[in-house]
């Protein structure tokens, strides 16, 4: 186990000096900051497991310091706080911002030494509960066949080492996923670091991936990482040198910042998102790269589909449940349940943003108020000013429409990819879909679908 890693805050160079040497010689990682100023940098560079920290320091004292963590980083590491000429009350107010314990100087050897223990011991206990319990807000709801096989190829990949990759659609929930296996493998108590792929440029890629010699920046992605996860999080996204630069790290297992010799070697584990067309080639146009083959074949040793959610709707009514629940804690929103009319409506929605568009759904739902249940009239209503006109003939919503409008909608998005699949040839359209030609120019012309100025082949 890697040893836990002290900061120690105080304005005397002999109690920095002494406590230093006390807390190296057990086995402990120390660092040691003069004022607030040096702490504030040292911690925004790196989370300590512990902070000691002195009350009485010019300019700014311990206790306002302690006050300034405890709202910046609620969730930091224990403080235990150290004074010669302590009172109660200050005792008192240390305990309210959150401090673990209080030790007086001049320092008592044991005590010292069962304070720390006893505060690192605390501060293990609330982060593995805390990872717990993201774990389990990140883990893949539903009962489904499709849910059960996606969790238990998580949680096969989860114990090795090797990169991930995470096919699956947008909205999908890749993010989750990948929270997920970092959370049920032995790197679960390391950092989970995310890098979105569509900030990168070409220019600054490499600084902000493996940071630089000079520490302008603060350290690079995979030095965040270290020896936890690094999560691509949309690896069609990634700039061409990019793609480069991690397909260099992952051939040969080490990085070096910008401008420094020395090599280090790769500890995190890469896990990537990708899109299922991702081997294909990039359209003309389009503004992503092309995803090198190489790399590709680098990430691809273990490959985790993550369906999308009309292959698993089933579940469509748990997840309207429990989305509910989360925002309603998270974000203080009003109450609201989905009537069984409306759970059945959005049971048959094809979904085209995955689990991404019913939580954005849900959200605004219940941001707007209203009576306890969600009627399948509000439902209609939502899903009506949601649906894109240009989706693919497989997602789009036909439900939502009258019969006579449902028709001509399939008839037209069915006779476009049909013509499309025929290179714009009315004869072979007219024999792929059974047609007599002359019926298919009048029903082509009715739906509005443009086929003058494509050469007509001859009759066979």
């Amino acid at each position: 186990m890697t040893a836990a890693h002290i900061l120690v805050v105080d304005d005397e160079a002999d109690i920095r000096g002494l406590v230093s040497e006390i807390l190296s010689e057990e086995g402990y990682e120390v660092e040691v900051a003069a004022d607030a100023t040096q702490a504030r940098a040292l911690r925004a560079r790196r989370e300590p497991d512990l902070v000691l920290l002195d009350i009485w320091m010019p300019q700014v004292d311990g206790i306002t310091l302690l006050r300034e963590w405890s709202v910046s980083i609620p969730e930091g590491c224990p403080v235990v706080m150290m004074s010669g000429h302590g009172t109660v009350e200050t005792a008192v107010e240390a305990t309210r911002l959150g401090a673990f314990d209080f030790v007086e100087k001049p320092l008592s050897l044991a005590k010292l030494l069962r304070t720390v223990e006893r505060a690192l011991e605390s501060g293990r206990e609330r982060l593995m509960t805390s990872r717990q319990v993201s774990v389990m807000m990140a883990a893949p709801a539903g009962k489904s066949r499709a849910m059960q096989q996606a969790r238990a190829d998580l949680a096969r990949a989860a114990s090795g080492m090797d990169p991930v990759l995470l096919v699956g659609e947008h909205g999908s929930g890749r993010e989750a996923f990948a929270r997920h296996l970092h959370g049920q493998g032995p790197r679960a108590d390391r950092p989970f670091v995310m890098l979105v792929a569509s900030t990168l440029r070409e220019t600054d890629a490499e600084a902000v991936l493996f940071g630089r010699a000079d520490g302008a920046g603060g350290p690079g992605l995979i030095e965040q990482a270290g020896q936890g996860t690094l999560f691509v999080s949309e690896l069609g996204d990634l700039p061409a040198v990019a793609q480069r630069l991690l397909l260099g790290v992952l051939e040969s297992g080490h990085w070096s910042r910008l401008g420094e010799p020395q090599q280090h070697a790769l500890e995190a584990r890469l896990v990537a998102a990708a899109q299922p067309d991702v081997e294909q080639p990039a359209a003309a146009g389009a503004s992503a790269s092309p995803v090198r083959r190489d790399l590709l074949a680098r990430l691809g040793g273990v490959v985790v589909r993550v369906p999308p959610l009309r292959e698993y709707a089933e579940d469509v009514p748990d997840l309207l449940r429990q989305t509910v629940d989360r925002l309603v804690d998270s974000e203080r929103l009003e109450f609201r349940r989905f009537g069984v009319a409306a759970q059945n409506r959005l049971r048959n929605y094809p979904w085209p943003g995955n689990v991404q568009e019913l939580r954005g759904m849900v959200r605004r739902i219940l941001m707007r108020g209203g009576v306890e249940e969600v009627s399948l009239e509000e439902t209609e209503r939502e899903l009506a000013q949601s649906v894109p006109p240009s989706e693919m003939l497989v997602k789009q919503d036909l439900l939502s429409l009258g019969l006579r409008e449902a028709r001509e909608h399939f008839e037209r998005a069915y006779l476009q990819q049909q013509l499309l699949l025929c290179q714009g040839k009315v004869g072979q359209l007219a024999k792929r879909v059974g047609m007599e030609r002359t019926h298919l120019y009048r029903k082509l012309r009715s739906l509005g679908i443009d086929f003058r100025g494509v050469p007509e082949e001859p009759e066979a």
